[in-house]
């Protein structure tokens, strides 16, 4: 503290934490998860808050371990964040440690489906449109083989990190929306497959929809792993979209057809579709050739680079072939057909050539003949004009296939759409993944703590989307803007960059002697923009701030 004359001053930092604060408890958050673990007289951080205070870390984007998380609030008014008579020095590693196992002992992936179906259901955000997919998140440090079957199992597996040589484990999420809310999150093995963990996902998903009386049918969204004739087309149990695998003979000719045989139909932004129907696997189901001119420039770039390259390195394996000499005209060949199978996009040819030289050394004798002492190659290579344009057709292209068969109802631009909404999920791994977030507080060694964290980490993207979603919808609705990074006036700012501006807000506490609450607090650094901002936030958000109660609209609406 500061002493001025005989008052003693605290400054504290209040940043964006506020309007996350204010969306947690909007959102019922620490209330939804006490009811379901319990709240016991005798602690002083009910799990609930617990759960809160590590969103607020998370989402305060300072890469601060887990176990610094009360260092993270000494300089934070945790009273307003948090309510209630908590300290910084009460949420130790412990507290926090204590709350992870209560979250795995109820259920991880249970416990996240019931507070979020309650909040889409609550906030009107569940639709038909669900979107699922996984990845993998290294860890480093020992980790023994499991030994209970209900904890993951991390070790070694196909790493979406790019890091084969460290251990992982994998989450699978599921999105729904417009506001691509995680509705469920599950932590997997690490060696685990997503052709079948997908399956696995979405029978949890629809028993657990039953069993809290959920009547909205999902279209389940998913790549390419989804499209199993074992799995996907012999049950057919409900409605999907996904892509089609182009290893399939059928999808493979396809892919290669001439551009003039396909009737192509035009949308915005450089998409040409063509509609098919197909009965792959017994099941009948429509199938829509995609080309996208962005991906074809691009893969076209990428395989003139890959033919160039190929090319400095046939040149060169054609020296090496030419200098070589062989027994017989066999030997040649059969060295040829080998280099010629591993250049598939050139013709290569090759003239063998007897090699004629004098028995010994020396100037010849007059009359004396050559004797053959083997033969030598000579090659030669284009490139195959027929192969790579049937390469070249395929560039740009994939197919999706749906079982939803009604054009009228779902038609071609609708099942373009929501598979490219399928980047909803991908941007929410992204989010998790940032360097800046909580994901490099996974140095816990159990297994179960992990997983317990995975869950925080989601319930901070549901804060994050939600809350990014509805002042999106706020601003449209209000024909209003907030000005971008470069002053600009836009109506879908990021969340991440609100929480920027926010930047710089704080709180002045005034003490006098001997007293151990403020007797004043002053908000200091409240310009008119994060005014504005703040009321759009709602109510909750304005008491966060000490801003006016009665100038304070619905905001968000939450």
């Amino acid at each position: 503290m500061l002493e001025v004359g005989e008052e003693k001053l605290k400054t504290l930092t209040m940043d964006h934490h506020g309007l996350v604060a204010a969306v947690c408890k909007d959102l019922k958050i620490a209330e939804r998860i006490d009811i379901r673990l319990g709240v016991d007289s005798q602690r002083i951080v009910s799990p609930g808050q617990a759960v809160v205070a590590m969103i607020l870390n998370g989402l305060g984007f300072t890469n601060r371990r887990l176990y610094l998380t009360h260092q993270f609030f000494e300089t934070k008014p945790i009273d307003r964040l948090l309510n209630g008579a908590i300290k910084a020095e009460d949420l130790t590693d412990y507290t926090l440690g204590h709350t992870l196992d209560e979250l795995w002992e109820y259920g991880s992936s249970k416990l996240f489906g019931e507070v979020a179906f309650e909040v889409a259901l609550e906030n009107n955000l569940l639709s038909e449109q669900t979107h699922l997919d996984t990845t993998s998140l290294s860890v480093e440090g020992e980790y023994d083989v499991k030994e209970d079957p209900e904890v993951i199992n991390i070790t070694h597996g196909y790493s979406k990190d790019h890091r084969p040589d460290l251990k992982q484990m994998v989450l699978s999420l599921v999105v729904n929306g417009p506001s691509a809310m995680p509705i469920w999150m599950e932590p997997l093995d690490g060696n685990s497959s997503d052709k079948e963990s997908f399956h696995e996902t979405i029978k949890k998903v629809e028993a657990f929809k039953k069993q809290i009386d959920v009547e909205k049918n999902f279209k389940w969204i998913a790549d390419a792993a989804f499209y199993a004739e074992d799995k996907l087309l012999s049950h057919n149990e409900y409605c999907w979209l996904t892509r089609v695998p182009e290893t399939l003979t059928e999808s493979k000719r396809l892919l290669e057809k001439k551009d003039e045989e396909i009737n192509w139909k035009e949308h915005a932004g450089g998409y040409k579709t063509a509609s098919f129907f197909s009965n792959y696997g017994g099941v009948k189901q429509r199938w829509l050739l995609v080309f996208s001119q962005k991906a074809y420039d691009r893969e076209k770039k990428t395989l003139e680079k890959g033919l160039e390259k190929k090319e400095v390195e046939l040149k060169k394996a054609l020296w090496h072939l030419e200098n070589e000499l062989f027994q017989c005209e066999q030997d040649a060949k059969s060295a040829l057909e080998i280099l010629a199978k591993k250049y598939k996009l050139h013709v290569i040819t090759g003239e063998i050539v007897p090699v004629l030289k004098h028995g010994k050394r020396g100037k010849p004798k007059p009359g004396e003949e050559k004797i053959l002492t083997g033969y030598k190659m000579i090659g030669n290579f284009e490139r195959d004009v027929n192969g790579i344009e049937r390469l070249q057709n395929k560039k740009g292209r994939f197919i999706l296939a749906t079982n939803d068969l009604n054009e009228a109802t779902y038609p071609d631009e609708c099942i373009l759409q929501e598979y490219k909404d399928q980047q909803a999920v991908e941007r929410g791994f992204r989010f998790i993944k940032d360097p800046w977030f909580m994901v490099d507080s996974i140095f816990l060694k159990s297994p179960k703590r992990i997983e317990a964290l995975m869950m925080v980490m989601t319930l901070c993207l549901m804060v994050y989307n939600i809350a990014q979603y509805k002042l999106r919808n706020s601003l449209k609705e209000k024909d209003d803007t907030l000005p971008n990074q470069l002053g600009k006036g836009v109506k879908n700012p990021t969340l991440r960059w609100i929480f920027q501006i926010m930047e710089g807000i704080g709180i002045v506490q005034f003490f006098e002697e001997n007293i151990c609450d403020p007797i004043k607090e002053v908000i200091t650094n409240l310009n008119n923009l994060r005014k504005k901002i703040i009321h759009y936030f709602g109510q909750t958000a304005c008491i966060m701030y000490g801003l006016i109660q009665e100038n304070c609209s619905k905001g968000l609406g939450m």
